[in-house]
């Protein structure tokens, strides 16, 4: 009975489980098929339907946190690890090594801290390791649901530059801001060889923003410091991008000041690049005295095509004290243009351009001192060309056509050539060879042949492009024929013949004249078309003579040798002054006498030689060596160059009237003291005797041949002393070798000695050179010039060098221009000093750049322009 009540009680209870497991499945299993089939009845759904609303808490770490240290201790009840010494933590893609590590599961926060000594300052940094960034920190907090970091006393690298800042906070992978941070380059300190920097930029704050392929560090007010010493240095703002990639920057100028425009900033400015291909410049020179300058330059490039830059200069250069006498306002302007074809690119078709305009006046009045220190500012001239070549594939001709602007700035006329174009054909054999080897005077016939056409005015800087400048334009066409030949004589002569034929048209002549009113001669050009034609014909035979002297054995000098290459020549062409020709007319000069003159002179087109010329010229050309006994040399002997040329040249005119004679011209070449010692040296000999009247300075040519007397006489030298001219190769000191002890951090370029005086190699050169001058043509007393130049550099120290050039006129007993240079490699940065001590300029300056590839573009002291490193402009 027992039984039966206990199975009967043990049934009932498992209908009503089995009742209300129904209650709660199968309504929600009709409401899902409602959706699926309406044909099924709807149940109405008990609220013990509702979805359960608890779930289970998400993880606050996404990753396995991994630790490690010498002590370990957790502490429960406030969910805390603690880590000390040698402690680790590694957390997805960052590895942290510290001292002191502690982890707050609650507030999912690690804390790491240096190595504190006894006193609780911090003896050793903790390292942070992100994405293969390493970080060395003070003290770091680091929030893993966040991943906002704080971090104090942080160093950063970044590139080739390092980042010390107070507090550091990260917001996430690729945005940083600093407070109170100092960046610099300096290796040494990057490299902890030194504990401090020798130059930084301090900033109030910093923003460093971080790319896939390069980051940028956007600097808030920032003073440059050197040596921990405060500069005058201070940046508003900077950009300071870290990539391989050209990048905008500011251009640091140099400083200094100059006596006529005072107190100056030269090279101010911010570079851009814009694209691939191009980038922009812009410099300013400013002057306390009101002088300003403004330098805009873009570069650009096209690879395996051309390359070239566009440039401008233009400024006011202001003189004086406003209200004086000696107050001076000038405007000035420059503008270039270089472009350089790829000789790869087109060898059928090329342009190139090299374009410089300035005013008359703009190297005098320049503030750009860059032409001052390079001495651009002593030029007289200035020339522009513009120039296209054409070539053909299957036609022997050549066509070029140019265009070309010339000033003088001492006689304020500019010569302008637009276009100018000449159409040349390839030398060609008249006659064909008949062997396949060319022989004798007929196979070995050329053509060389060319038409030339030119228009061009010499006109004042106002009068370009006004109808003053059209009236004055000159069109003319030239054309040339030249036919040449040679062959072998008896083995050792080479004979030549040669003809020349020149054809002229011009559509300007000139008719002369004296105005007895004005006391002066008259020229008047006339708008009519003229031309000309000219012939000449040469002949010329020349050979090779050598001659040698040998010396008895075992002395200094053991052979003389000398090698002549005499040549005759005869030329010939008839008196194209000749009436018949009507190339030449006459007017009556202030004394009363007939005075030739040619209709084409002042032309474009030159003009023709008048008197017959039936001349016989000679050229006698000089080699002398000398071989003497040397110890230096493996074979006992060394060659020296007493004359690498001596040429003596002149002729003689059988058809001249007077003075058949001609100036004899001497030339010399030669270098001594192992081809150190180089000397040109010219002479021009008048074999006429020079009569002189009473009261006058010029001369007149006699007839009385054989007193000969020196016209002209010209010589230069120059030598280059260096420090490797007073070594011995075979004794070369290696301090290496002779001093053990060798400098540290800035001293590792020196070697010490056991009293610790500092060695090394102190290298040097000097330049010297010297030229002398003297020229009389026919004047009683002549003009001499002569000048002695230096022109050197010396390393005082391993970072100091010393550069200079001057220059001391003899015959005024003046120095003229003089430069002085001082630089200072400050390891990761230099210092320069440029000096002009005397003369029209007098000026120095100051300029200090730092030498970082990183800040090539930001800060500019390096120009890394895609184009020449070095522009001339």
């Amino acid at each position: 009975m027992d039984k039966t009540v206990f199975k009967n009680i043990l049934q009932f209870l498992i209908i009503l489980i089995f009742n209300s497991f129904l209650a709660q499945t199968v309504p929600q299993k009709l409401q899902r098929n409602t959706v699926i089939n309406d044909t099924i009845p709807k149940v109405v759904s008990d609220t013990i339907t509702k979805k359960d609303t608890i779930v289970l808490p998400k993880e606050s770490l996404e990753d396995v946190l991994r630790t490690k240290a010498d002590s370990k201790r957790r502490d429960v009840p406030k969910k805390m690890i603690y880590l000390v010494q040698n402690a680790q933590v590694k957390y997805q893609d960052m590895q942290i090594d510290a001292d002191y590590i502690s982890i707050d599961e609650e507030k999912n926060i690690i804390y790491a801290r240096g190595k504190l000594d006894s006193l609780g300052k911090i003896t050793e940094l903790a390292q942070v390791d992100q994405a293969g960034k390493k970080y060395e920190v003070e003290s770091f907090s680091y929030n893993t649901k966040t991943r906002e970091a704080i971090a104090y006393n942080a160093r950063t690298e970044e590139s080739e530059g390092l980042i010390v800042a107070i507090k550091t906070k990260k917001y996430n992978d690729s945005v940083f801001v600093m407070r109170h941070a100092e960046f610099t380059t300096d290796k040494y300190y990057i490299d902890k060889k030194d504990k401090r920097p020798d130059y930084h930029l301090l900033a109030s704050h910093i923003k460093m923003q971080k790319g896939k392929s390069n980051s940028t560090l956007i600097v808030g007010p920032a003073q440059m410091y050197i040596e921990d010493v405060p500069t005058p240095l201070v940046m508003p703002f900077a950009i300071l991008p870290f990539s391989d990639k050209r990048s905008a920057g500011i251009l640091i100028p140099s400083f200094g000041e100059r006596e006529d425009v005072g107190f100056f900033l030269n090279g101010l400015g911010y570079y851009q690049p814009i694209g691939e291909h191009f980038d922009l410049r812009v410099l300013a020179d400013i002057y306390t005295k009101g002088s300003w300058n403004l330098r805009p330059e873009m570069n650009y490039i096209k690879k395996y095509r051309y390359n070239g830059n566009f440039a401008a200069d233009i400024g006011n250069t202001v003189r004086g004290i406003k209200g004086l006498d000696n107050y001076s306002k000038t405007g000035t302007y420059r503008i270039a243009w270089r472009h350089t074809q790829d000789t790869k690119a087109n060898p059928f078709l090329t342009f190139s351009a090299s374009v410089d305009v300035t005013s008359q006046t703009f190297y005098n009045n320049t503030v750009n001192n860059n032409y001052i220190m390079d001495q651009s500012v002593l030029r007289t001239q200035q020339n522009s060309t513009l120039t296209l070549t054409k070539r053909f594939l299957t036609l022997p001709i050549t066509i070029t056509g140019t265009a070309s602007y010339n000033q003088n700035f001492a006689t304020g006329l500019a010569d302008l050539r637009l276009p100018q174009m000449n159409i040349a054909i390839n030398q060609f054999y008249l006659f064909g060879s008949k062997t396949g080897v060319r022989q004798g005077l007929l196979e070995n016939i050329t053509v060389n042949t060319g038409i030339n056409l030119t228009n061009s005015v010499s006109t004042e800087e106002g009068e370009l492009f006004t109808k003053a400048m059209w009236d004055k334009l000159q069109t003319g066409v030239r054309n040339n024929i030249a036919l040449g030949t040679n062959t072998t004589i008896a083995k050792y002569f080479t004979f030549s013949l040669g003809a020349n034929i020149d054809n002229a048209l011009t559509t300007k002549t000139l008719t002369r004249a004296y105005d007895p009113i004005e006391n002066k001669v008259v020229d008047q050009v006339n708008k009519r078309v003229a031309g000309y034609s000219t012939f000449s014909t040469s002949a010329s035979l020349q050979t090779t003579l050598y001659g040698m002297l040998n010396f008895k054995k075992g002395g200094a000098v053991e052979a003389i040798r000398h090698m002549m290459m005499p040549s005759l020549s005869f030329s010939y062409s008839p008196d194209f002054g000749a009436p018949g020709f009507g190339y030449f007319r006459n007017y009556y000069d202030a004394a009363g006498a007939l005075t030739p003159y040619s209709i084409f002179d002042m032309g474009i087109v030159g003009s023709p030689v008048s008197g017959e010329v039936g001349a016989m010229g000679y050229n006698i050309s000089n080699n002398i060596e000398m071989k003497i006994k040397s110890k230096s040399d493996s074979t006992g002997v060394k060659k020296i160059k007493i004359f690498e040329s001596l040429n003596i040249n002149g002729n003689y005119n059988f058809l001249a009237k007077s003075h058949p004679f001609s100036i004899i011209n001497v030339t010399g070449q030669t270098s001594l003291f192992d081809s150190k010692l180089s000397i040109n040296t010219s002479l021009a000999i008048e074999p006429y005797k020079i009569l002189f009247v009473p009261g006058t300075d010029t001369g007149i040519r006699t007839e009385d041949f054989g007193s000969f007397s020196v016209q002209g006489f010209n010589v230069q030298m120059s030598y280059p002393l260096s420090s490797e001219i007073f070594q011995d190769k075979n004794e070369k000191k290696d301090l290496s070798k002779i001093y053990n002890k060798k400098g540290e951090i800035r001293n590792e370029n020196y070697y010490f000695d056991d009293d610790n005086y500092a060695h090394f190699e102190q290298t040097w050169s000097l330049n010297v050179n010297a030229s002398y001058a003297y020229t009389r043509n026919l004047t009683r007393e002549g003009t001499r010039i002569a000048s002695v130049g230096l022109d050197g550099n010396m390393k005082l120290t391993p970072f100091w060098n010393v550069t200079g050039s001057t220059h001391y006129d003899m015959i005024t007993g003046k120095l003229a221009y003089t430069r002085i240079g001082f630089a200072r490699d400050q390891r990761s940065f230099t210092i320069n000093f440029n000096w002009v001590p005397f003369g029209q300029y007098k000026v120095y300056d100051f300029f200090i750049g730092i030498k970082a590839n990183i800040l090539s573009d930001a800060l500019k002291y390096k120009d890394r322009s895609f184009t020449q490193p070095n522009a001339p402009f």
